[in-house]
C-alpha cells in the first residue's frame, strides 16, 4: 500500500516537474519527410522553411509550445543521411547530439514509402533509453486515415502535417509519454531532487517487502528507515545531525 502511494505521488511529482521544465522533443528522420512542416503545425507558425529540396534544414531549429500546460521544447533537425556538403554534415552531427539529449524522439517517415533500409540505419543509432514515437506523415498523399497504432517496438501515429489530420493524436501521445494526467490542484512543482528522493523511497519500500518475504525483519526495518529518510529530505523533517552530515558529504569544509 505504501509503495503504491509513493508511485502515485511520484506520478504527480513528475507532472509537476514537467510543468516546471518541459519535455525535450526532437524531430528526426530522413530529408523531406516533413519534419519542418510538423514543427510549423505544432507551433502554429511558419517557423521553419519548407521546400521540396532535400537538405533545406541544415541546423537545429527550436520552438517551445504548450499542450495542457506542459511546455514542449521541440527541436527540428537536419535530415539524417550521408551528406557530402560540409555545412549539412555539421548540421547532421548537431542533430545526433540533440537526439542524445531528447526526452522523446518523433521518428518521421513518409507514409507513402514506409520504413526503408535507410530508416533502419538511423534506428540502429538511436539511444535505447529515449522513447520513440513513429510518425507516418503525408497521409493526405498516401490515401490513409489518421490513426494511432500500438506496435511491439512502439506507438505509430499516422497524420498529415500539411492538413493537420491526426496531429491531435500526436499531441495526446506526447502527453502520455510525459506521464501527464489531469490531477488538477494535486500536482506540485517538484524539483529533480524531489523526484530522486521519491524514487529512492520507493526502491527502499520494495526492498523492505523483499526482506519481509525472506523473514529478515531486521533488514526490513533498516530499509523502512532508509525510505523514511528519503521522504524526510522532501518534508524537511530531519535533525541537526542529519543536516551536518549532508553538508560535510557535499562540501569540502576546513576545520
Amino acid at each position: 500500500m505504501l509503495g503504491a502511494d509513493l508511485d502515485a505521488l511520484l506520478l504527480k511529482a513528475k507532472q509537476g516537474s514537467l510543468l516546471r521544465s518541459g519535455l525535450h522533443v526532437v524531430l528526426a528522420g530522413q530529408p523531406n519527410v516533413g519534419k519542418s512542416s510538423l514543427l510549423n503545425r505544432l507551433s502554429g507558425e511558419d517557423r521553419a522553411i519548407v521546400t521540396d529540396v532535400a537538405g533545406t534544414t541544415r541546423d537545429v531549429l527550436r520552438e517551445t509550445i504548450e499542450i495542457e500546460g506542459i511546455p514542449l521544447h521541440i527541436v527540428d533537425t537536419a535530415g539524417l543521411r550521408d551528406a557530402t556538403d560540409t555545412v549539412e554534415r555539421i548540421g547532421i552531427e548537431r542533430s545526433w547530439k540533440e537526439i542524445g539529449r531528447a526526452d522523446v524522439v518523433l521518428r518521421l517517415v513518409d507514409a507513402r514509402t514506409g520504413i526503408s533500409a535507410a530508416d533502419h540505419e538511423i534506428d540502429a543509432r538511436l539511444p535505447e533509453r529515449v522513447p520513440v514515437i513513429w510518425v507516418f506523415n503525408k497521409i493526405d498523399l498516401a490515401g490513409r486515415a489518421p490513426a494511432r497504432v500500438d506496435e511491439e517496438d512502439g506507438v505509430e501515429v499516422f497524420l498529415s502535417a500539411a492538413t493537420g489530420e491526426g496531429v491531435d493524436l500526436l499531441r495526446s501521445e506526447l502527453l502520455r509519454i510525459a506521464g501527464w494526467e489531469a490531477h488538477g490542484e494535486e500536482v506540485f512543482l517538484a524539483r529533480e531532487r524531489h523526484l530522486e528522493a521519491l524514487r529512492e523511497g520507493r526502491d527502499h519500500i520494495a526492498a523492505a517487502l523483499a526482506r519481509a518475504h525472506e523473514d529478515a525483519l531486521d533488514l526490513m526495518a533498516e530499509e523502512l528507515r532508509l525510505a523514511q529518510e528519503a521522504v524526510n529530505r522532501i518534508t524537511g523533517e530531519f535533525g541537526a545531525d542529519d543536516l551536518l552530515g549532508v553538508i560535510f558529504s557535499r562540501f569540502c569544509i576546513g576545520k
